[in-house]
């Protein structure tokens, strides 16, 4: 299992192990990872798991569809490497991720 390593906004850091085929945003909520609200349960309709992906990683994630990129409008500072968490699929490259929590939700 990959593991997915959280940063919250004032540092805190939970590392979790990631099914493959579930998203970032299921396991930080199975994980109560601080930060992430999900307020839409993932159906990518709100920006309650915005998230930032590490440089390191972007790559790896892939980007945001257009939906999402809709999405990220209403969330809250977003940055280049903003995603909504719920959108990254976990896959088997993945092991090691690291996800910065933003100070916020929207």
């Amino acid at each position: 299992m990959p593991k997915i390593t959280f940063v919250t906004a004032d540092g805190n850091k939970t590392e979790v192990d990631a099914a493959v085929g579930s998203t970032v945003m299921e396991n930080a909520i199975k994980n109560m990872v601080q930060g992430i609200e999900a307020e839409c349960g993932g159906a990518c309709a709100c920006a309650t798991c915005h998230v930032y992906v590490d440089d390191a990683w972007k790559g790896k994630t892939g980007s945001a569809e257009p939906m999402e990129e809709d999405m990220l409008d209403f969330a809250y500072d977003v940055k280049p490497t903003s995603r909504l968490s719920c959108q990254i699929k976990v896959n088997g490259d993945m092991d090691g991720l690291v996800i910065h929590v933003p100070e916020r939700q929207a």
